[in-house]
C-alpha cells in the first residue's frame, strides 16, 4: 500500500539531462558578455574603428551589464523568483537576455549607423551607438543574472542530497566554455588587421550575431527543462509557485534577515571582490597582457582563454572534493590567495616574458575554479530554502556593484595613461596602473576569506566545512 514513488530527480540520467538544458543558456550568456574581451586592445585606437569607441567608452559599455542589477533589479526579481517560481520568472528573464543582446547587436551594426533612430539619438549624444548598446547591455545583464539565479536554484532543487557541488561546478565550467569560445573565436570572426587598418561595423558585429544564435538554442533547451521540472513537481505534488503558510510566505523583513546574517555577508563580499579580480580583468585582458608580456593578438587570446579552460577541469574536480571531503572555507582561502598571486605576477614580473604570462594566467584559472566550487554550495547551508532565490539574487546584486564600477575605473586608467596611439611605454604604464586596482581587490578577497574561515570555526553547527554529499 505504501509503495515508494521513484521521483524523476532520483534518476541520474534525468538529473544530467536537466543540467544539460540549464547550461546552454548560461554558455550563451558568457559568450556574449565576453565577446569583446580579447578585442579590448582595439579600443585604444578609436580612429581605426567605424564604431569609434575608445577604452573609456568600452569600460562604460561593459559596466552597463550591472546597471539595472545594482539599482534594485536583482532584488526585486529575486523576490519574484521566490514568489512566481523558477519556470515563470526564469523564462521571462531568459527572454530579456535575448532581447538585450539583440539591441546590442543592432546598436553596433552598420544598419543602425545613419538610421533614423541614430540621427534622432545624435541630438542627445555624440555616440548614439554607445548609448543604445548600453541600454541593450543593461537588459542583457539583468536577464542574464536572474537567469543565472534561476539556474543555480534549479540545480540546488534537482541535486539536493546528491552531487550538488559537482553539478554546480560542472554548470560553471561549461558556462565558462562560453567565455573561452568568445576569447578564441571573436578575433577570428573579426579578422586580422594590419596596423592602421579600419575595423568596419560588419566585422565588429560578427561576435554578437554568433552569440544570439547560441542564445536561441539555449531558449529551446530551456523549454525542455521547463517540461521536466513541471513533471517533477507533479510527482511531488508541489507547485513552482508554491502556496505557503503565513509562516513560510516571503516577507520584506526576510531581506533584512538575510542581510544581517554575517556568514552570508562574508560570502557576498568575497564574491564581489573575488569575481571583480577575474571578470573585470578579462574585459581588459589583452590591453594589459599584450604590452606586459610582448604578445601578438593571437597569442594573447590563447593565453587569456586558459582562464576558462582551467575551470572546465578544475571547477567540477574541486566540486567533487567539496562534496566528498568538505573544507569549503579552506578552498576559498586558497583560491583567493592564488588570484592575488596571479595579479602580482602580471604587474611585477619581468617585461616581455611569456613564461610569466602563462604562469600568471594559469594560476588565475586555478583560483577561479576553487572559490566558486566551494562558495555557491555554501549558501543553501545558511539560508532557508524558501529564500534561496532572494539570497542568490542579493549576492549577485552585491557582486554587480563591483562589476558596474571596476570596468569604468580600469577603462579610465587606460585612457588616462595612453595618450599616443602605439606608444609602448605608455601602454605598459597603463597596464601596471590597471593591475594596481586588481591587486587591491585581491588583498581584500583574501582578508574576507580568512574572516569566513574564522567564523565557520566558531559556528560548526552551520556545517560550512562538512561534505555536501550525504549517504
Amino acid at each position: 500500500m505504501n509503495k515508494a514513488v521513484t521521483l524523476l530527480r532520483d534518476s541520474k540520467s534525468a538529473r544530467w539531462i536537466v543540467l544539460a538544458c540549464l547550461v546552454i543558456p548560461m554558455f550563451a550568456s558568457y559568450f556574449f558578455d565576453d565577446m569583446f574581451s580579447t578585442l579590448s586592445h582595439i579600443f585604444k585606437t578609436p580612429e581605426f574603428l567605424e564604431l569609434n569607441w575608445n577604452s573609456q567608452d568600452y569600460g562604460f559599455y561593459a559596466g552597463g551589464y550591472s546597471f539595472l542589477c545594482v539599482w534594485g533589479g536583482l532584488i526585486i526579481c529575486g523576490m519574484l523568483l521566490d514568489k512566481w517560481g523558477v519556470r515563470i520568472t526564469g523564462s521571462l528573464f531568459v527572454g530579456m537576455m535575448v532581447v538585450g543582446a539583440a539591441i546590442v547587436a543592432y546598436a553596433i551594426s552598420g544598419s543602425f549607423n545613419g538610421s533614423g533612430l541614430c540621427n534622432w539619438m545624435s541630438g542627445f549624444s555624440s555616440k548614439p551607438s554607445l548609448i543604445l548598446a548600453y541600454i541593450g547591455c543593461m537588459l542583457f545583464g539583468l536577464g542574464s543574472e536572474i537567469a543565472g539565479v534561476a539556474v543555480t536554484r534549479s540545480i540546488a532543487k534537482w541535486f539536493k542530497g546528491k552531487e550538488m557541488a559537482f553539478a554546480m561546478g560542472a554548470q560553471l565550467a561549461i558556462a565558462r566554455l562560453g567565455t573561452a569560445t568568445a576569447f578564441l573565436l571573436s578575433p577570428v570572426l573579426v579578422g586580422a588587421h594590419e596596423s592602421g587598418a579600419l575595423y568596419k561595423f560588419v566585422e565588429t558585429n560578427r561576435p554578437a550575431l554568433v552569440g544570439i544564435a547560441i542564445m536561441i538554442l539555449g531558449v529551446i533547451l530551456w523549454s525542455v527543462f521547463i517540461t521536466m521540472d513541471a513533471k517533477f513537481d507533479r510527482q511531488t505534488g508541489e507547485k513552482d509557485t508554491k502556496e505557503t503558510t503565513d509562516e513560510d510566505k516571503f516577507k520584506f523583513s526576510d531581506i533584512f534577515k538575510i542581510l544581517t546574517n554575517k556568514h552570508y555577508i562574508l560570502i557576498s563580499l568575497l564574491c564581489v571582490f573575488f569575481y571583480c579580480c577575474i571578470i573585470s580583468f578579462k574585459k581588459f585582458a589583452t590591453s594589459i597582457i599584450i604590452p606586459r608580456f610582448g604578445l601578438d593578438v593571437e597569442t594573447a587570446a590563447v593565453m587569456v582563454s586558459m582562464i576558462p579552460f582551467c575551470t572546465v577541469i578544475g571547477t567540477p574536480l574541486f566540486g567533487i572534493l567539496v562534496d566528498k571531503i568538505g573544507k569549503s572555507t579552506r578552498w576559498m582561502i586558497l583560491g583567493s590567495c592564488l588570484v592575488l598571486a596571479a595579479h602580482l605576477i602580471i604587474a611585477f614580473a619581468p617585461e616581455g616574458s611569456k613564461f610569466f604570462g602563462y604562469t600568471a594566467i594559469g594560476i588565475l584559472g586555478i583560483g577561479y575554479s576553487l572559490v566558486p566550487a566551494a562558495m555557491w554550495p555554501s549558501v543553501p547551508k545558511i539560508i532557508p530554502e524558501k529564500n534561496l532565490g532572494t539570497a542568490y539574487s542579493l549576492i549577485y546584486w552585491i557582486q554587480n556593484m563591483g562589476m558596474l564600477l571596476v570596468p569604468i575605473f580600469v577603462g579610465a586608467v587606460l585612457k588616462k595613461y595612453i595618450t599616443t596611439a602605439g606608444d609602448h611605454a605608455q601602454e605598459i604604464t597603463a597596464a601596471v596602473r590597471a593591475e594596481y586596482i586588481f591587486i587591491g581587490l585581491g588583498i581584500v578577497a583574501v582578508c574576507v576569506s580568512l574572516l569566513l574561515k574564522a567564523s565557520s570555526n566558531k559556528h560548526p553547527e552551520l556545517e560550512l566545512d562538512l561534505p555536501n554529499k550525504r549517504k
